[in-house]
């Protein structure tokens, strides 16, 4: 059966050499009632077209031609849809039955609300920390370093919100673009993603964006869904690390770096290659 609200809403995957996730993605969205399922893929070297086609023809395969990255071909799966809400998640990741429904009705309780994230769960049944502060530069730093060698100190806990209750549902700062339920409107006011972010924080760019205008973010844990972490990426932690340290970078100086804010731009670029020169010499050392 489809959800209330299904000829609203549309599902938006960018996908790049996961085919077998692809599929189970899709097949767990059919089996919520989605009927617009749209797939932007990043020029996949895996089958991934031919494998879509032939298990679901009705599923809409945009090859972007090249490796966009996540936010810029996120937009053009987008701008493919003219539905009100789209579910913007990752193809490694399968929605759990009932989630979908939920999601709708969370935001048609709210007409603030912009965004809404659900609990994400690895595979093995832990939490997946989808949900975070803003952090200062004080919490960035402690998480950035410190988390590299005690994943559990302070900071760390502090900007993923560990400490919060897992299965309370609120108002928060960013959620996760594993999976995202978006207002239409308010995506398209404020730009969609920054498609300036190859990968990584683009989600909580968009967030910070839509939050100074005033609309809320919502993290929602009767929703959830199954990730696999890093299938895309996997064997180049080392390589994304620098990708991860670039897009942080943009993001400090695109909302941070003004006043003395600016002073410190030479301190943080600093800090940030630094880090991302340790994950890559840490990952060699274990064989990464």
């Amino acid at each position: 059966m489809a959800p209330d609200g299904a000829d609203e809403l549309a599902a938006v995957i960018v996908n790049y050499n996961v085919r077998d996730h692809l599929l189970a993605c899709v097949r767990s969205l059919r089996d919520e009632g989605v009927r617009d399922v749209v797939v932007v893929d990043n020029d996949s070297i895996d089958g991934s077209g031919p494998a879509l086609a032939a298990a679901d023809p009705d599923a809409r395969f945009i090859p972007a031609g090249a490796n966009l990255g996540f936010g810029r071909a996120a937009n053009r799966g987008v701008a493919a849809t003219a539905a009100s809400l789209v579910l913007i998640l990752n193809p490694d990741a399968v929605v759990e039955p009932g989630s979908v429904k939920t999601l709708l009705a969370a935001l048609d309780e709210d007409e603030g609300l912009a965004v809404v994230g659900p609990r994400v769960d690895n595979p093995d049944g832990t939490r997946y920390p989808s949900v975070r502060r803003f952090p200062d530069l004080g919490m960035a730093a402690g998480h950035a370093f410190l988390g590299l060698v005690r994943p559990g100190n302070r900071f760390t806990r502090r900007y993923r919100m560990l400490d919060r209750e897992p299965n309370r549902a609120g108002p928060v700062d960013w959620v996760s673009g594993t999976c995202m339920l978006v207002r239409r409107p308010a995506f398209d006011a404020v730009g969609g993603f920054d498609e300036a972010y190859f990968m990584y924080v683009e989600d909580v760019d968009l967030c910070t964006r839509l939050r100074r205008r005033g609309w809320t973010v919502l993290f929602s844990p009767e929703l959830e869904v199954v990730h696999q972490i890093g299938v895309s990426t996997k064997g180049q932690r080392g390589p994304m690390a620098f990708e991860h340290s670039r897009s942080i970078q943009r993001y400090y100086e695109k909302f941070h770096a003004r006043g003395g804010g600016a002073l410190l731009v030479p301190f943080v670029r600093a800090a940030l290659w630094l880090r991302a020169a340790l994950v890559s010499t840490l990952d060699r050392r274990r064989g990464r």
